[in-house]
């Protein structure tokens, strides 16, 4: 049976980017694994240096690995080649609980970032790192609000949707610097404005540094109302927003449902907490699904997902979520609870109520139990305006905020 693995960073392509460690384990291996285009690589190299391969899979596949090494017991030590480093958007994780049962070794290499940083003589270590070959991942809100970010690109797919998305969101006047066919003979490095950016500059596996001269370094900001697009529908008033969001206690990863979500202020605004949170923004009339794209645009929100429909039955093909906000429930809050608790019964929940009806209606769900032990604060805000001389306060309409779902603490916090 196979005693130990070693998973190997080749680097960026070439073989001469291996390091000297990597060289030498594959000399020692009994067998070498990878993709096509790593074996061949490996065999090359192997044969320059007097050496043979020994037995060879090309797979990437961890499944695959793992039963191709369990029928060959007198395979010792085998070699897994994974590009640049596989510590950075590899295959190492999948592997390792595939070949639990064998000593795994990680030998690190140079990843396709450090080459093109190196290349264009700028540190990484400030940077922004993200791949989107074979992943989602919100580099929109990345690139928006880091000076440099790295990216790591897989195919024409992945060229048109970011030329899109740069048009989209007004990111013309960042710069990209792309690196294409990273160490080998046809390596190409250049430079495109985003205005100048088309798929064909994104071809293939490329690895591209972003740079953003006046990124938006604002933390967890509250947008003045007067920036939204507004029509003619209801928005969430701006302090109020602050506090909902503040009760939503909206963590990293969070997947959130802004219930009757007007011009999309709350889910906008949660968007931008982290770019990891996603957002469905359901609305149950056209011209707020459309206020919703343009605030979403505005505002580089390419996390938040308009669902035009009337809860509950729009939420029901939505992926569980993880925290949920009520702005407007069109008298369905009891409906709409016992979805989304059903999807998640720890899901956290906050609703705004103006009216005293919406208040019976939050107090006839805890009854019930489909809310338990609510909070509610009622908030009244006031606003200063001018008059001749005087400043005069005017009072908002007082909004009831409802929160429930706060998870208890752990014995250890």
């Amino acid at each position: 049976m196979c005693k130990r693995v070693y998973l190997v960073g080749i680097g960026p392509g070439k073989e001469n980017q291996m390091t000297m460690e990597a060289q030498e384990i594959l000399r020692r291996c009994d067998a070498v694994i990878g993709a096509k285009r790593m074996v061949r690589q490996a065999a090359v190299l192997l044969k320059e240096s007097g050496h043979a391969s020994g037995e060879v899979l090309e797979s990437y596949q961890p499944e695959a690995i793992g039963a191709w090494l369990k029928e060959r017991d007198h395979i010792r030590t085998a070699a897994v080649l994974l590009s640049g480093d596989p510590g950075f958007y590899s295959g190492a994780r999948k592997l390792k609980a595939v070949l639990a049962e064998y000593e795994v070794i990680v030998v690190p290499g140079i990843s396709s970032v450090v080459y093109l940083a190196g290349k264009l003589g700028v540190s990484w270590e400030d940077a922004k790192l993200a791949s989107i070959h074979g992943r989602s991942q919100n580099y929109v809100q990345m690139i928006a609000r880091n000076a440099k970010t790295f990216l790591l690109l897989g195919g024409k797919e992945n060229g048109a949707e970011v030329c899109g998305k740069i048009r989209e969101y007004d990111l013309n006047r960042l710069t990209f610097w792309i690196g294409r066919n990273l160490s080998y003979p046809e390596e190409e490095i250049f430079c495109r404005r985003g205005e100048e950016l088309c798929p064909q500059d994104l071809d293939g596996l490329c690895t591209v540094l972003v740079q953003n001269e006046q990124p938006d370094l604002r933390i967890g900001r509250s947008i003045p109302d007067e920036e939204w697009i507004r029509g003619k529908v209801p928005m969430t008033k701006e302090e109020i927003r602050t506090i909902s969001l503040a009760k939503l206690e909206l963590c990293e990863h969070a997947v959130l449902y802004d219930v009757g979500a007007g011009t999309g202020s709350v889910a906008v605004e949660a968007a931008g907490r982290s770019d990891t949170i996603r957002v469905y923004a359901v609305e149950q009339k056209e011209e707020g699904i459309r206020l919703i794209e343009e605030n979403k645009r505005k505002f580089r929100a390419d996390w938040v997902t308009p669902v035009f429909g009337k809860a509950p039955e729009a939420l029901e093909q939505l992926e569980p979520p993880t925290h949920v906000f009520i702005g407007g429930s069109s008298g369905n809050l009891k409906e709409i609870l016992a979805c989304v608790k059903q999807k998640n019964p720890d899901v956290r929940i906050v609703l705004n109520a103006i009216s005293l009806e919406t208040l019976r209606e939050v107090l006839e769900a805890q009854e019930c139990g489909l809310l338990r032990n609510p909070e509610i604060v009622q908030v009244s805000v006031s606003r200063a305006r001018t008059l001749g001389a005087y400043h005069m306060m005017t009072g908002l309409n007082p909004v009831y905020i409802i929160s429930e779902g706060r998870p208890e603490p752990s014995e250890d916090q």
